[in-house]
C-alpha cells in the first residue's frame, strides 16, 4: 500500500481534514470504535437487507435529528467489522461537523480519492475485482453543493456501496433526479412501539408489517391479524404504549430516567433549535430565513397538531404574535422548510377528489414528544390516563391522529393523503393508496365510539366505486371497541403501532 501522498500531491489533503478522517475511522489501524449501545434499532437489519439485495448501489437513510441513524450507521459498521470486513474496506466521513472541507473542490470524490491511495491501497474497482467488497458511509453529506453530481459520478465509476444518511428531506429529494435508479431509501422515524418495548424490557418481537412489500396492506385478512396479534401481547405492548403516550419516541428520552422537564430541555435544545437556528440557515438563502417566524410557524404547528388549518389561518396568528406582516404565500414556504428539515410531515390531500380549490395539508408532528416539550404542555394519550383529564380528550384526538400520520409515513413506498370534506362529503382523515387500491383510515380516539356516525366516512368512501376501496380502518383508543360492518375493522392505536 502506498501511503506517501507526496508521490501523489494532486491528492492531498489538509492535514486537519486528515486526522479528523483517521479519527472517525479507527478501525484502519485496528482500534475501536465508539461505545454503542447494546440494543439495535429495526433500522439496522433494514439496511443490512438492502446491502445483500445490491438492488442500488447508494443506500439513503433519511429522518428526523436525534432518531438514531448514525448510531445505526455504526452499528452496520461494527457487525460488518466482526464478520471480518477489514478495517481498511471501510470509509466513514461525518460531513456536518469535519473541518477542512472549506476551499475542497468536489470533497466527496477528493476524499475517496486520497481514501483510495493512502488507505485502502488501491482503487475501488480493483477490490471489486479482487472479490473484496467496500462500504463508503457518508453522513449528512447533503449538506455539501453538488453532492448527488460527485455521488453519481463515483458509483457510476467505481464498484462499491455506498450507505448515506441526512436529516433534510428537500436537500435529499432534490438529489434524487440525478441519482435515479442509483438508490434505494429508507424512512426512518422515531422509536416504534416494538423498539420501546425492547428498550424497556416489554419484548414485542418483530415489526408486524415485514420490510418486504406492501402487499399485505391491501388484503383486510392482514389487519385482522393484527388486531388479534395485539391482544395475544396486551401486557407488553400496554407496557410499551404507556411509555410512548408519556415520552413519545425519540430514543434519548427512554435512554434516561432524568425527570420529563430535564429530557424537554434537551429535544428543544438539540432537535427543535439545532434544526430552526441551524440546519434551516445554512447557505446563503439560508442566512436570510427568519428564525423568529420559524420558531412561531413550529409552535403554531404543534397548536393545529392533527389538522389542517388554512394558511391564511396561520398568516394572520404570524401578524398577530410577531407585530410583522406576513403572507400567506411566505408562511406555505416556511411550513415546507420545518417539513423539509422533518420537524413534522406535511400529508396532502388525495389528488382524485380535488376541484378548483386545492385543500390545506394535514399537520402531523415527527413525534408527540416535540408538541409537549416545544409547548411546555403534556396532553395524555394513554387512555387510563385520559380518562382523568376528559377535557384534553379533543386534543388527544388530534396529536393521535398526528401519530398516525408520522408512523403511516414511515412505511417504504406508501402513499398517505387525506381527503377534505367535499361538496357534502365526509372528510376522511387518512387514504393509503398501494397500486390501484385504497384503504381509508379514520381516527376516532375517544372513550366511546358511535358505530353509525363515527364510521360515516369509511363507509361513503367504500361505497363510491371510483375509489377501488373495499375495506377502511377505524383507528380507535382500546380493543373492546369494535364495528359491525363487515367492511370495517377497528384498531386499537397501540396495537396499529405494532406494524413498524
Amino acid at each position: 500500500m502506498s501511503s506517501d501522498p507526496s508521490l501523489f500531491p494532486e491528492l492531498q489533503l489538509p492535514d486537519g481534514l486528515v486526522q479528523s478522517l483517521r479519527r472517525l475511522n479507527p478501525w484502519w489501524e485496528g482500534r475501536p470504535g465508539p461505545l454503542l449501545p447494546t440494543l439495535e434499532r429495526h433500522l439496522v437489519k433494514q439496511i443490512e437487507r438492502r446491502q445483500l439485495a445490491r438492488l442500488a448501489p447508494i443506500i439513503v437513510v433519511r429522518g428526523p435529528r436525534q432518531i438514531g441513524k448514525t448510531t445505526a450507521q455504526l452499528q452496520v459498521v461494527q457487525r460488518m467489522l466482526q464478520a471480518g470486513l477489514p478495517g481498511r474496506s471501510l470509509l466513514r466521513v461525518q460531513f456536518d461537523e469535519l473541518a477542512g472541507l472549506r476551499g475542497l473542490e468536489s470533497p466527496i470524490l477528493r476524499i475517496v480519492d486520497w481514501y483510495e491511495r493512502v488507505v485502502l491501497g488501491r482503487s475501488l474497482n480493483e477490490a471489486a475485482q479482487a472479490g473484496d467488497r467496500t462500504l463508503l458511509v457518508f453522513d449528512e453529506v447533503q449538506n455539501l453543493p453538488d453532492w448527488a453530481a460527485q455521488l453519481k459520478f463515483l458509483v457510476d465509476s467505481s464498484s462499491t456501496q455506498v450507505l448515506v444518511t441526512g436529516s433534510s428531506a428537500l436537500r435529499i429529494e432534490l438529489g434524487r433526479d440525478s441519482l435515479a435508479g442509483r438508490l434505494s431509501t429508507i424512512e426512518a422515524g422515531v422509536l416504534s412501539l416494538t423498539e420501546i418495548g425492547r428498550m424497556t424490557g416489554s419484548e414485542l418481537g418483530e415489526p408486524f408489517l415485514p420490510d418486504n412489500g406492501l402487499e399485505p396492506i391491501v388484503d383486510k385478512g392482514f389487519w385482522r391479524e393484527l388486531v388479534a396479534h395485539g391482544a395475544r401481547v396486551r401486557a407488553a405492548r400496554d407496557s410499551a404504549f404507556g411509555r410512548f403516550a408519556e415520552r413519545g419516541g425519540y430514543p434519548m428520552v427512554h435512554a434516561t430516567r432524568e425527570p420529563w422537564p430535564i429530557v424537554a430541555d434537551q429535544l428543544n435544545e438539540t432537535v427543535i433549535k439545532r434544526v430552526i437556528q441551524h440546519d434551516l440557515r445554512l447557505g446563503d438563502r439560508g442566512r436570510k430565513r427568519d428564525p423568529h417566524l420559524l420558531e412561531e410557524l413550529f409552535r403554531l404547528a404543534c397548536r393545529y397538531v392533527g389538522q389542517a388549518p388554512q394558511l391564511s389561518l396561520f398568516a394572520r396568528e404570524c401578524n398577530r404574535a410577531l407585530g410583522a406582516a406576513v403572507g400567506e404565500q411566505r408562511v406555505g414556504t416556511y411550513l415546507r422548510f420545518l417539513g423539509d428539515a422533518l420537524l413534522l410531515q406535511l400529508v396532502e390531500p388525495l389528488e382524485i377528489r380535488l376541484k378548483k380549490k386545492r385543500g390545506s395539508a394535514k399537520i402531523c408532528l415527527a413525534d408527540h414528544g416535540l408538541r409537549a416539550s416545544w409547548l411546555q404542555e403534556v396532553v395524555p394519550l394513554d387512555p387510563v390516563a385520559l380518562r382523568s383529564a376528559p377535557e384534553l380528550a379533543t386534543l388527544a384526538g388530534h396529536i393521535a391522529e398526528s401519530v398516525v400520520g408520522a408512523s403511516l409515513r414511515t412505511i417504504h413506498g406508501l402513499d398517505l393523503a387525506h381527503l377534505p370534506e367535499r361538496s357534502g362529503e365526509p372528510e376522511v382523515d387518512f387514504v393509503l393508496t398501494v397500486g390501484t387500491q385504497r384503504i381509508p383510515v379514520e381516527i376516532k380516539y375517544r372513550g366511546r365510539i358511535d358505530p353509525r356516525v363515527d364510521t360515516e366516512g369509511l363507509r361513503a368512501f367504500i361505497e363510491k366505486r371510483a375509489n377501488h376501496a373495499t375495506f377502511g380502518i377505524l383507528v380507535v383508543q382500546s380493543d373492546d371497541q369494535v364495528v359491525d360492518d363487515p367492511r370495517i375493522v377497528a384498531v386499537s392505536l397501540s396495537t396499529l403501532m405494532l406494524l413498524r
